[in-house]
């Protein structure tokens, strides 16, 4: 097996070309880091295919680096999503399973993770905008600003102006992860002009995994559409700044999303829509002709990749890989499974779902199949107006496919060859049955590897209970929320 030390020189001999040697100017100089991290959206972008979403900034990024078309979330939530990246773990490792608003929390506070790494390593480490993430004192930043999640939208320009004096202060190298508001709901249409031109649902359709189409999900997907215009356009004031103190030329930056978008099935499934998000990564002295990386890649192989770039020592024991051979023109022996999970997002939709993927098949498990998932109603109810009938008027197999996902079954497998919206169950299908048995035994392989507290049913029915004892008239309270599975979950 080709050793980290080799696997640096190569990627690096190859990203120079005909160039310099990268790794005595980069590794040497120790490169900054810049992580942009955006809210609640998959890969509706320009440089992604996305027709009716202007984002020049990004697509200029992805032009001088390199964008993963099949880029993973852990779990598609919020608080689950930033805690998987940070420390490299799935949401069932280091305990971060719901929402840090709804008490959910990291099993240990002295969980290794990529800040306390980069301290360690010599790094000035940087907060701008939302942690989420419980306890927050696991990630001992040297600055934070801007700490509220601000779905208001207020002061959207003191972004770049608080990472110009973040990057300016100081000679160590940096660490600097900025997260932005949009797209997170309400989905603000304008703020101080941005964007320039505004979307209407006249201008739009509905987001293909949909399947399903009205006015009021035309109108919902514009005001979406013009979040993301929006980010775009403050995400190019960020690169200006970045310019500005002519540090750009030795700072990595990472763009990505912290899962997929708060519409139907999206964000809280574990469909497409919500667990595939974009992911741009550009090294210093990069050629200008982007790359486009096509392999199986999960947010959790963040952390791995920077401690490798930067030369800092590893946290044993990670589930993700450093992302350094998918960088090299070479083939590379990169990983054949893909795995996600879900667990909860507020006390609202208790769930609990484990998936696998490989380059064209996806199997869903339920942990709690024939029971109604609450996360449908809580998306459908909450968000849409008269959906029920757009639904039962739909053709099939939407309308089934939605009555799968209120009511899923011990298994769901979609062919995201042929049905990249997972509208086709494919389980029942007899000439599926060795995809089936292949897939059950590597996610079953994957869950006993990564020591799944869940594979013990009554783990499952304990967090219920806890979850229902906050119950009041079918509505969470969440002052009466009391969790303990950090104390039983691997007793």
């Amino acid at each position: 097996m080709t050793s980290p030390r080799n696997l640096i020189h190569l990627f690096l001999k190859f990203i120079v070309a005909t160039a310099i040697s990268l790794a005595s100017h980069s590794l040497a100089k120790s490169p900054n880091i810049l992580l942009i991290v955006s809210e609640d959206n998959g890969q509706e972008l320009g440089c992604y295919g996305e027709p009716y979403v202007q984002t020049p900034n990004l697509d200029q990024l992805a032009s001088e680096g390199v964008m993963f078309k099949n880029a993973y979330v852990a779990q598609a939530g919020c608080s689950q999503s930033r805690a998987s990246f940070l420390t490299g773990l799935y949401p069932h490792q280091n305990g971060q399973i719901g929402l840090a608003t709804w008490k959910f929390r990291m099993y240990d506070e002295n969980t290794p993770n990529l800040v306390r790494s980069l301290k360690t390593a010599g790094y000035r480490t940087g907060l701008i905008g939302k942690l989420h993430v419980n306890p927050e004192s696991a990630f001992p930043f040297d600055f934070k600003a801007i700490p509220s999640s601000n779905f208001s939208r207020k002061e959207l320009d003191q972004y770049a102006a608080e990472a110009s004096r973040f990057m300016t202060t100081g000679k160590e190298p940096f660490f600097l992860s900025i997260n932005y508001p949009d797209a997170h709901r309400p989905f603000t249409p304008q703020v101080n002009g941005r964007p320039q031109k505004r979307l209407t649902g006249e201008d739009v359709k509905p987001l293909a995994y949909f399947g399903i189409d009205n006015p009021e999900l035309r109108q919902q997907t514009a005001d979406y559409y013009n979040c993301m215009n929006r980010l775009d356009s403050y995400i190019g004031d960020l690169l200006q700044s970045l310019e500005a103190t002519g540090q750009a030329n030795n700072t990595i930056v990472i763009y990505i999303g912290d899962h997929g978008a708060d519409m139907l099935r999206g964000k809280r499934t574990s469909y497409e829509g919500g667990t595939r998000v974009p992911f741009i990564l550009r090294w210093p002295n990069t050629s200008e002709e982007g790359l486009v990386s096509t392999e199986l890649v999960s947010l959790i192989d963040i952390t791995p990749t920077l401690l490798e770039a930067v030369g800092a020592p590893p946290i044993p024991n990670l589930p993700g890989h450093s992302l350094v051979p998918l960088l090299k023109s070479e083939s590379t022996n990169w990983r054949q499974y893909l795995f996600t999970e879900f667990h909860i997002h507020s006390a609202h939709n208790y769930y609990p779902q484990r998936t696998v993927q490989d380059s064209r098949y996806k199997l869903i498990r339920n942990l709690m199949p024939g029971q109604v998932n609450p996360g449908y109603a809580f998306t459908n109810n909450r968000f849409f107006e008269n959906l029920a009938a757009t639904i039962h008027h739909a053709d099939e197999p939407i309308r089934s496919a939605y009555l799968n996902m209120e009511r899923p079954p011990v298994y769901e497998l979609y062919d995201l060859q042929s049905d990249p919206f997972e509208f086709h169950n494919l389980v029942n299908r007899s000439e599926h049955a060795q995809t089936l048995q292949r897939l059950q035994q590597e996610l079953h392989r994957w869950r006993e590897r990564t020591s799944d507290p869940l594979l013990n049913h009554q783990n499952v029915l304990r967090l219920k209970a806890e979850i229902d004892a906050c119950l009041v008239d079918g509505q969470p309270d969440k002052s009466t929320l009391n969790l303990t599975y950090p104390d039983y979950f691997f007793e």
